[in-house]
């Protein structure tokens, strides 16, 4: 299990009844890189990722 694992699950067990917009989800990680600047980059990248899940393999 990875650290992260536990943030992970904390979020299933707190907020995992909920539904929430993609577009919701977006404002969230606007906010917390507005006070985390230094998470900027993982950020971009987990958002970049959950924007390409449905794109084809481009290998």
């Amino acid at each position: 299990m990875y650290f992260t694992d536990r943030g992970i699950e904390e979020l299933a067990d707190r907020r995992g009844p909920e539904e929430v917009t993609l577009a919701w989800i977006a404002e969230r990680l606007r906010e917390f890189v507005d006070l985390n600047p230094e998470f900027e980059s993982p950020v971009e990248r987990l958002a970049t990722w959950l924007a390409r899940l449905d794109d084809e393999d481009e290998d």
